[in-house]
């Protein structure tokens, strides 16, 4: 059993080694990152530990060799984790996995100049960079998964405006072409003290009585399965596509399934479900 155990936590370290190895090729090659920065370093503590423990199980050591060992493992262990601490002093990684663990949402921010990106993930730990996120972060921020492949990401800025940014993972129309989510849910939906309505000028949402009302220019897509609508350089709600909706070829035909509706704000808003209402 320690011979098996050796030799198993070998080939551990080399896949982990392996990967290192892949993952600088790619770095350097199509600016692929961790999902996370640290994960360089906790893989690189990984893979010393897996193979100190295979050689330990695999040979025998004199008691010398035993002490230049550990007291190698652990200064090696204690370099990276200061220089992960340092790393992350300088990169603010938002990293949010999905309610069916399906999805990754990664956000990161480079703490000298403010720049945050969001990334596109890929086998769960790899990312590359998407888009550059239009305003900077402020020191709020919160990720609220509207459903399993709609993730709203909702900051404040440095002049304390709210704003959203929205990541995809799916598709409603099968994947075959782009369409709009705004037309596709054109009519009445209505929830629980609220009413979204779709018409040619534009969408308006009543909570509690009070409507607010958005032309298009003041709708934002997000992806195929999402749309942010801003007043005064400031997101006001996020709708998004159920899992359950179905887009409708024919203009006709209403539309089923359901539609999701989420206040931009900083204090603790859950989603709103709404359905289709056919009438006043």
């Amino acid at each position: 059993m320690k011979r098996i155990s050796g030799y198993a936590l070998f080939f551990v370290s080399l896949g982990l080694f392996l990967l290192q190895m892949g993952y600088m090729i790619f770095h350097d090659s199509f600016n692929v990152e961790y999902s996370d920065n640290r994960l360089f370093f906790v893989i690189n503590m990984l893979i010393v530990l897996c193979l100190s423990f295979a050689l330990s199980l695999l040979f025998t050591f004199s008691k010398r060799w035993k002490v230049m060992g550990v007291s190698g493992v652990v200064a090696f262990l204690l370099l990276n984790i200061i220089f992960g601490i340092i790393h992350h002093g300088k990169i603010r990684n938002v990293v949010s996995v999905s309610p069916d663990f399906k999805h990754l949402f990664v956000m990161k921010e480079k703490t000298q100049t403010n720049e945050a990106i969001y990334y596109r993930t890929y086998f769960g730990i790899l990312a590359q960079p998407k888009e550059r996120l239009p305003y900077q972060i402020g020191d709020e921020y919160k990720v609220e998964w509207l459903v399993n492949d709609v993730a709203a990401f909702t900051y404040n800025s440095p002049d304390n405006k709210i704003h959203q940014y929205v990541g995809t993972y799916g598709d409603r129309g099968g994947g075959g072409s782009y369409y709009y989510v705004g037309p596709s849910i054109h009519g009445k939906w209505r929830g629980e003290n609220v009413t979204v309505t779709t018409t040619a000028e534009g969408i308006t949402v009543q909570e509690d009585g009070e409507p607010q009302s958005f032309d298009w220019d003041h709708v934002v897509q997000f992806g195929t399965l999402a749309i942010v609508l801003v007043n005064n350089n400031q997101a006001q709600w996020t709708i998004a596509l159920n899992e359950n909706f179905l887009i409708e070829s024919q203009e006709t035909i209403p539309p089923t399934g359901e539609i999701t509706l989420y206040k931009a704000t900083m204090t603790d808003r859950k989603p709103m479900r709404l359905e289709y209402h056919d009438g006043d």
